[in-house]
């Protein structure tokens, strides 16, 4: 939806993305299963471990109380393939249109961050056992967070015409 919403930025130049800041993040945990390939898959069904920082093992505890959580994750092992295409065919998919990157889930991104809602079927320690991660084997996991049904899922949601087109 475009808009011509009024911003404190209009008229501004705004930096590029070499001149923004950078950052560094700290892998948490690792990612254990048996996919050792980056290719898609029928992810909802790959059963995982996340392996936790042991020094990290009290932050979560109650995390058990949760039916699903969300595993941040960086997609270490995605190719970087030249220059950063703006424009992709959703799933690489030639019959869906082309769109802007940012309206897809390709894992080409400026920044390979995966973001998954899994099912959590046990905590052991430090160890999560999770169905659903489409992340592969040694994958640096970031960040893990409880999923909040309300507050993690957009009342109304739309999406766009090609998502339901088989």
């Amino acid at each position: 939806m475009k808009d011509s919403l009024s911003s404190p930025y209009n008229g501004c130049e705004l930096p590029k993305m070499n001149e923004l800041p950078g950052t560094s993040l700290k892998a948490i945990g690792i990612v254990r299963n048996e996919v050792k390939q980056p290719v898609r898959q029928d992810w909802e069904k790959v059963v995982s471990e996340i392996v936790m920082d042991s020094s990290l093992t009290e932050a979560l505890d109650g995390l058990e109380d949760f039916s699903h959580i969300i595993v941040v994750y960086w997609m270490h092992r995605v190719a970087a393939t030249g220059e950063l295409p703006t424009k992709v065919h959703p799933k690489g998919r030639q019959e869906l249109p082309l769109v802007g990157l940012f309206a897809t889930r390709s894992p080409q991104r400026p920044n390979p961050v995966g973001v998954a809602t899994v099912r959590l079927l046990k905590r052991r320690d430090n160890i999560l056992r999770v169905e659903g991660l489409d992340a592969i084997d040694g994958t640096p996991v970031i960040d893990i967070k409880p999923h909040l049904p309300g507050y993690d899922s957009a009342a109304n949601a739309r999406v766009a015409p090609w998502i339901t087109k088989r």
